[in-house]
């Protein structure tokens, strides 16, 4: 590891392939929660606090387990989210957000706001979800 990639990990600063761009920082946003489910799962967590997979599976209505699971490995892999394992038999996992993770609070927040302000409230709509 060299003396870059340390201090890049140690202030939580990511190395990326389109540094120096003026794009750049949205591109490492988007790819960072970019999937369908993670802005979400984020978003539950915050709210929730530390969660059991059922509790998220729960919170996060409409996600299968696998896509969960997907998720939230991917979502550990990118150090926003901690795995706990609370007991072995039965397993029983607990998942939190990182210092990294909770960073994320003012965009997801604004993610929300930004929706809340947008979103047509379905009953005023005449026309079927396609």
């Amino acid at each position: 590891m060299n003396d870059r990639t340390q201090r890049s990990e140690e202030i939580g600063e990511l190395e990326v392939w389109c540094a120096g761009e003026e794009w750049c920082p949205v591109t490492t946003t988007s790819s960072l929660i970019g999937k369908k489910w993670h802005p979400v799962i984020i978003h539950r967590l915050l709210d929730h606090g530390p969660s059991g997979f059922n509790e998220l599976q729960t919170a996060v209505d409409g996600i299968s387990s696998k896509v969960l699971s997907d998720s939230l490995e991917d979502l550990e892999e990118k150090s926003l989210v901690d795995r706990e394992v609370i007991s072995d038999k039965p397993v029983r996992v607990r998942y939190s957000l990182t210092d990294h993770g909770r960073s994320l609070q003012p965009v997801i927040y604004a993610m929300r706001d930004w929706g809340l302000e947008h979103l047509a409230d379905p009953s005023e709509t005449d026309s079927p979800r396609e």
